[in-house]
């Protein structure tokens, strides 16, 4: 299998090459030649073996300069006893007839980011044998919340690494920003950013592309690659799950051979439920891709008009992990509804850059509805729903897998569709202990509660503002405890539910990062960090 940029310039890859590299130099991202296909034969034998087993089988097409004893030993060592807390790893929960939350929280940093970042540390270095590169490499990251700890925890003193993550200074929960501040590793730095996660992400996207710093960091011995999503080593482990879901129902008898489910997603850098369009066009029966927004809707938008427009207020939410404006990967999905036409990608790229939006033609977006939809959840619905779930089925969810819960069941009363649907379920609630908490028992419960939800001017014009969503807005997404433990311990008190091993671990931790730069100074900041 080979790889190319969705741009259209550049040599094709191998596997390994492609995950080394992590973004092709032209700015694109690299994608397969072609999509491997299963059959109903291969659900079928998937369904005999363990996730790590699964895994492996649907990596393999991806990944075919790997053998299936490094893929199988890379699986088997991520998805262990020692690093996820239940022995299905990613299990299902039923909730009601035909409604089922797929948990891929019970990894080592309790978020759904692990169920691919425990697996890609291992095909990173693998490939880097593989390509025969002798010089260190530095993994940069952006993150909205979740996977900087999971690629901190996942790269932390693996040899021949370093890593760095970027994150928003306002735009993390206290619990997410303490795991990633107190993380312990030799070769790790995390650094805050003046902005939101756009930021981040864009200044990281600039340094992957700028020559002259490639150039000067090759001359100290290293090369940059990514971890987030943008990065196929990242993207490829998490179709697996999907398949996994559908085993399990199929064992479960909640469904027949070949009938076709629905997936809700919450959706913010595209990269989840890109994974799960993958998973049905290699032939997992999918019925519809629900694409998932909070107040953030700029993918919701999309999928209902086919415009994809950042000119929009920014907010900041309960469910940071969503708060995003650019979707990097919904270049890989543009690529494919382009009938893999570089050249128009790079113009509606070129586009989005310089105006901050792009308009794809009715044959594309036709196209693009056929497997997908949208919907959105305002804050003051994410928090109904929390307290209903809870209510109604003794179960508790965070804030994002409120908002696709919600999506999920206005997606249903607006089509009638009844199918076997799964809501993917990508954080434990514990991580986001006010917002849950407050959705529960009242803001009164939760003692100096953050400020409204957050609206930035996104039209350049450099103006700021506290408002609330017109929706309805809730308490925002920040703890304004200083550690998050005495709410967390409280959330635990009120649901009888225990705190996940990971975030008690937190109890005691003092951050060892502090630094913060403007977006201008993040090249500067990975130069200090590996000279």
């Amino acid at each position: 299998m080979l790889y190319q940029s969705t741009r259209g310039s550049g040599k094709r890859l191998t596997a390994a090459e492609a995950i080394t590299q992590g973004l092709a130099e032209d700015g694109g991202l690299f994608v397969p030649e072609s999509i491997p296909k299963v059959t109903e034969k291969t659900i079928n034998d998937l369904c005999a073996m363990p996730y790590s087993g699964r895994a492996a089988h649907i990596m393999g097409p991806f990944l075919d300069d790997f053998s299936s004893e490094e893929l199988s030993r890379c699986t088997f060592d991520a998805y262990s006893d020692e690093n996820f807390d239940h022995p299905a790893i990613a299990p299902l929960h039923k909730l009601e007839n035909n409604t089922y939350f797929l948990e891929l929280w019970h990894g080592p940093t309790c978020a759904f980011k692990d169920m691919a970042l425990q697996v890609m540390p291992r095909l990173l270095t693998a490939s880097l044998l593989k390509t025969g590169d002798r010089r260190r490499v530095c993994v940069l990251v952006a993150t909205s919340g979740d996977t900087g700890k999971a690629a901190l925890e996942g790269f932390r003193d693996v040899p021949g690494t370093s890593i760095m993550v970027f994150y928003p200074r306002d735009g993390v929960s206290e619990v997410q920003k303490l795991q990633m501040t107190s993380q312990s590793g030799e070769n790790v730095n995390v650094v805050a950013v003046e902005g939101n996660f756009d930021d981040a992400q864009t200044g990281v996207k600039a340094i992957f592309t700028n020559e002259s710093l490639r150039r000067e960091l090759n001359e100290l011995g290293y090369f940059l690659s990514s971890a987030n999503s943008i990065n196929w080593g990242r993207l490829a482990p998490q179709i697996a799950y999907y398949f996994s879901a559908y085993c399990d129902l199929l064992g479960a008898g909640e469904i027949q051979p070949g009938e076709k489910i629905n997936f809700c997603v919450p959706t913010g850098n595209f990269g989840n439920i890109l994974a799960a369009y993958y998973a049905a066009e290699m032939g997992l029966p999918v019925k519809k891709l629900i694409c998932a927004s909070n107040s953030n809707d700029v993918l919701t938008q999309f999928m209902n008009t086919g415009v994809y427009d950042r000119n929009r207020p920014f907010y900041t939410t309960s469910s940071p992990s969503m708060d995003i404006l650019i979707s990097s990967n919904l270049e890989r999905l543009l690529f494919n509804l382009a009938g893999k036409d570089g050249d128009t990608v790079k113009e509606l790229m070129t586009a989005l850059s310089s105006e901050g939006r792009y308009e794809i033609p009715d044959k594309a977006r036709i196209e693009a509805i056929r497997v997908f939809t949208g919907g959105r959840c305002s804050e003051e619905n994410t928090m109904n729903t929390i307290a209903d779930v809870f209510s109604r089925y003794d179960y508790l969810i965070d804030t994002h897998t409120a908002v696709a819960y919600r999506v999920l069941s206005d997606y249903r009363d607006f089509t009638g569709d009844n199918a076997p649907s799964v809501v993917v379920s990508t954080a434990s609630p514990f991580k986001f202990s006010e917002s849950v908490l407050s959705a529960l028992e009242g803001m009164g419960a939760v003692s100096g509660a953050g400020p409204a939800v957050t609206q930035t001017d996104t039209s350049g014009l450099g103006l700021t503002g506290t408002q609330t969503d017109t929706s309805g807005a809730g308490p925002a997404g920040m703890q304004t405890d200083t550690s998050g433990h005495g709410l967390t311990d409280t959330l635990s008190e009120v649901t009888g539910i225990a705190i996940p091993g990971p975030i008690l671990a937190l109890k005691g931790k003092k951050p060892r990062f502090t630094d913060e730069v403007a977006p201008a100074g993040m090249k500067d900041a990975v130069l200090r960090f590996l000279k």
